[in-house]
């Protein structure tokens, strides 16, 4: 069996393929196409795979000039495609909605493709992606997208067998500094406040010291956090923003105590290698979309009504969903305790488990609202893909409503679900 994986999103994305490719390593030969820039580390998380670079996004492409970027997409890529073009697959999962991703999938028979069809000129979306697509209007019960893109195929790994459970390795607490997008992050001295009150109730942490980790343009906010930080803390963090390339960074994370971070590439990283994630979700994070894959890790997930939200729109409450995290003293004090009663208002204290459809969070503490409707999109779900559940409980109607449209019913998909999802539907 030979297969491929189109995956030319960014490095978090990179990451959060891996139960996917792990299930396609087991069933033989692999094959990842991807941008260029993320090869070094592709080949550290899949040295089983054959990789395909080419030129997508990243500095490959975004340092020219807007004029010169389509010529060089033809040109450079060319020989890639030519290449990838000629090796016989099996099977090609093409899982991102972007121009240059159906023009890779244009280069095989729409027979094999699974995700984003290239069919006789027409960008066809599979049943799979179109219920996605459906079910990320109602985002606060959405599902992980590692497990989404898992599940294009049939039977995927179980989720417990994709990343090592968490394990501290001595090397102290890791503090990332700032994800792509600005509302996902917690300020400095915000930030600074929960790193010190960390290092006071966490013994083991503070023994390793700190590890400030970023790329080049987070260096003066790592700047800034260690004027925050007590002169005794400052004197022991070692800044590393602005130093590391991804194989780098991933050797200076793989021995860290405990990683705190927003929701970031490097989290998903962290949690690849086994390292005990804390993360801080707000604005548009959203633990049960992106959060940290695998057992042992925790987020602290803000809730206020507006959330989860787009972060290209304006935030017009004052980014208040920062506010749970401003009284550090608050929080580190419920991390030391575990006392409900001392959460902030507004936060979800979130833990990492399995269910049979992929990685869920369950509440410590807080109170999750939509956790019975979550439940019920699982459940309808896990029937779809035939990976468990008891078919005489009872499934909400809107939610099948919402799900499944007339054209599941008259249009023809080759996806391997689609025949279980419309009988189900009549069952149902």
């Amino acid at each position: 069996m030979r297969q491929l994986v189109i995956q030319l999103a960014r490095f978090g994305d990179l990451v959060q393929t891996r139960r996917l490719l792990r299930t396609l390593a087991a069933e033989g030969e692999t094959h990842l196409c991807l941008d260029e820039s993320l090869a070094p580390l592709a080949r550290l998380l899949y040295p089983f795979a054959v990789m395909h670079p080419v030129t997508a996004h990243g500095t490959a492409l975004a340092k020219l000039p807007p004029s010169e970027q389509a010529a060089r997409l033809l040109g450079v890529n060319a020989p890639a495609f030519r290449e990838l073009a000629a090796i016989g697959f099996d099977r090609v999962y093409n899982l991102n909605l972007s121009p240059l991703n159906y023009r890779v999938a244009a280069l095989f028979d729409p027979g094999i493709v699974r995700g984003h069809v290239w069919d006789s000129g027409q960008e066809i979306v599979g049943q799979w992606s179109r219920l996605a697509m459906r079910w990320s209007a109602m985002r606060r019960i959405g599902v992980n997208i590692a497990d989404f893109w898992a599940w294009h195929h049939p039977s995927p790994i179980p989720p417990a067998e994709v990343n090592p459970p968490a394990k501290g390795g001595g090397g102290g607490l890791g503090v990332v500094m700032a994800g792509r997008e600005s509302r996902r992050s917690l300020p400095p001295r915000v930030l600074a406040g929960l790193v010190a009150g960390l290092l006071d109730v966490r013994p083991d942490l503070a023994a390793g010291g700190v590890t400030l980790l970023g790329g080049a343009s987070e260096a003066p906010t790592a700047h800034r956090l260690l004027r925050e930080l007590p002169p005794r803390r400052a004197a022991r963090a070692n800044n590393l923003c602005g130093t590391t390339d991804l194989p780098g960074l991933a050797r200076a994370i793989e021995t860290l105590d405990l990683l705190l971070t927003p929701d970031t590439g490097t989290m998903h990283l962290a949690a690849a290698l086994g390292v005990p994630v804390l993360a801080t979700f707000l604005s548009s994070a959203w633990c049960f979309e992106t959060g940290p894959y695998g057992a042992g890790h925790r987020v602290l997930q803000a809730v206020t009504d507006c959330l989860p939200c787009l972060e290209s729109a304006p935030c017009e409450v004052g980014v208040r969903c920062l506010t749970p995290f401003a009284d550090a003293t608050a929080l580190t004090r419920y991390l030391a305790t575990g006392a409900v009663s001392r959460l902030p208002e507004g936060l979800l204290d979130m833990e990492s488990g399995f269910d049979a459809l992929g990685l869920v969070f369950s509440p410590r503490a807080g109170e999750d609202r939509q956790r019975d409707l979550r439940g019920q999109l699982r459940k309808l779900l896990s029937r779809h893909l035939g990976a468990g559940g008891n078919w005489t409980d009872p499934v909400s109607r809107e939610l099948v409503e919402r799900l499944y449209l007339d054209r599941d019913w008259l249009v023809p998909d080759a996806e391997s679900s689609a025949s279980r999802s419309l009988r189900f539907v009549v069952d149902a």
